[in-house]
C-alpha cells in the first residue's frame, strides 16, 4: 500500500497547512515535476497581503546569494547580512519559497537549512510571522531529487497530489488562462495524469514517463506556458504556432491543441454576447459550447452579467449546468458579481437540479 499516494494533499490544502503552521514548523513539498507547486507562494500571497513574498530558486542559486560577509572593525567580527531579494530589509513579515530545494547543490542546501530550521538568513533574524518552506519533485521520477537523512527529519514532508482536470480548469478559470487550453484539459482529461497510473508509457503519449524520452511533454506548467503562446495567436502562422506548441507540450499536445485553437476562432466574440444576447452565435459542437462557457467565466463582470445569462439560456443544459457549479464555486473570484445579479439567481432557483450536491 503507498501511503504517501494515499495522504498526497491537494496544493490548497497544502497552502492551508502552510498558513497555519509555517511560521513554526519547516514544511517540505514534494511533488512531480511542473504540478504547480510554485503556484503555493502566489496563493499565500493572497492569505497575507502584507507579507513580502521571496521566490528563491536553489538551482540557479550559489551560497553567494544567500548572504554576504560584513566586517565590524571597531568590534573585529563579522557578521552575514542578507540578500535584499528576500526583503527583509522592509521590515515587515516574509514568505520564502526555496523552489526546487532538493536540485541545490551541497552549500546552497545547507545554507538554506539554517533558514528553513532557524528562520535567519545570514546573521539576521526573520520576524515572528515569517512563513518559510520548500519544494521539490518525487524521487521516484529519476530528476536527481535526493534527500539526507539528517534534513529529512528535520522537516514535515508533504506530497502534493495531482490536480483532476475540474480542479485546474477552476484554477485556470482564475487565473486567465487561454479558453482553447480550458477546452483542450476537459476533452483530454488524461493529460493530467501520473506516470505511475500508467503502465504502458504508450497509452499516455501526453505525460512525463521515465521509461521513455520524451523531450517535451504536458504539465500544468507547461499547459499554462501554452496559454501564454496562445494569446498571442495572431502574431503567428499555423504553422509557427504549432512548432511553439511543440516545443512547449509534446508533438501529440500540440497537435490536439491546435484542433482547439481552430475550433475557438470560429466562436461568438464576446462583445456581440454583451450587446446582443439573444442573436449572438451559438455554437455547434458541445466543446466549442464549453469554451464559451469558460471564457465567459474568465471575463465575467457586473455590466453583462444579466446578458450572458440571457444567452447562456440558449445553451444546452449541460452547458448552463457548467457554468453555474462554476461561477458558485467558493474559489471563483467573479462569484460574488455572479451571485448578486436578480437574473441569475432566479435562474438558478428555477434550475436548481443542475447544481452538484456539493454547491447547493
Amino acid at each position: 500500500m503507498n501511503t504517501q499516494k494515499m495522504y498526497a494533499l491537494s496544493l490548497d490544502q497544502i497552502t492551508n497547512a502552510i498558513a497555519t503552521v509555517g511560521h513554526k514548523q519547516t514544511i517540505l513539498v514534494q511533488g512531480h515535476m511542473g504540478n504547480g507547486k510554485t503556484s503555493i507562494l502566489k496563493m499565500l500571497s493572497k492569505k497575507f497581503p502584507n507579507h513580502i513574498c521571496c521566490y528563491f530558486n536553489c538551482v540557479t542559486k550559489d551560497l553567494g546569494d544567500l548572504s554576504i560577509p560584513s566586517l565590524n572593525t571597531e568590534d573585529g567580527f563579522v557578521t552575514y547580512l542578507p540578500n535584499e531579494e528576500f526583503g527583509i530589509h522592509h521590515g515587515k513579515p516574509v514568505i520564502i519559497m526555496f523552489d526546487e530545494w532538493t536540485k541545490a547543490n551541497p552549500s546552497v542546501k545547507n545554507g538554506t537549512l539554517v533558514t528553513l530550521q532557524e528562520r535567519t538568513v545570514g546573521t539576521k533574524k526573520l520576524s515572528e510571522d515569517s512563513i518559510v518552506f520548500a519544494t521539490g519533485n518525487l524521487g521516484a521520477e529519476g530528476v536527481g531529487d535526493m534527500i539526507q537523512a539528517h534534513a529529512l527529519n528535520r522537516m514535515t514532508v508533504l506530497t502534493a497530489r495531482k490536480s483532476t482536470s475540474d480542479e485546474w480548469i477552476d484554477w485556470g478559470i482564475n487565473n486567465d488562462v487561454d479558453h482553447s487550453v480550458l477546452g483542450f484539459v476537459r476533452e483530454f482529461p488524461q493529460v493530467l495524469q501520473g506516470f505511475e497510473d500508467v503502465k504502458d508509457p504508450r497509452d499516455n503519449p501526453y505525460i512525463f514517463h521515465p521509461k521513455e524520452q520524451r523531450a517535451h511533454f504536458i504539465t500544468p506548467r507547461s499547459l499554462e506556458a501554452a496559454s501564454d503562446i496562445l494569446k498571442l495567436r495572431d502574431m503567428y502562422d499555423d504553422h509557427s504556432l504549432t512548432a511553439l506548441l511543440m516545443g512547449t507540450i509534446g508533438d501529440r499536445g500540440a497537435m490536439d491543441m491546435m484542433a482547439f485553437v481552430k475550433l475557438a476562432d470560429q466562436l461568438p466574440s464576446l462583445e456581440s454576447i454583451k450587446k446582443t444576447p439573444l442573436e449572438a452565435k451559438v455554437p455547434d459542437s458541445a466543446s466549442a459550447v464549453c469554451m464559451v462557457v469558460y471564457r465567459a467565466l474568465g471575463a465575467m463582470n457586473r455590466d453583462w452579467v444579466d446578458n450572458w445569462v440571457t444567452y447562456m439560456e440558449r445553451l444546452d443544459k449541460e452547458a448552463q449546468g457548467l457554468f453555474a457549479n462554476g461561477a458558485v464555486a467558493n474559489t471563483y473570484v467573479h462569484r460574488p458579481i455572479v451571485m448578486q445579479s436578480k437574473k441569475f439567481t432566479q435562474w438558478a432557483m428555477q434550475n436548481n437540479y443542475m447544481f452538484a450536491a456539493d454547491k447547493v
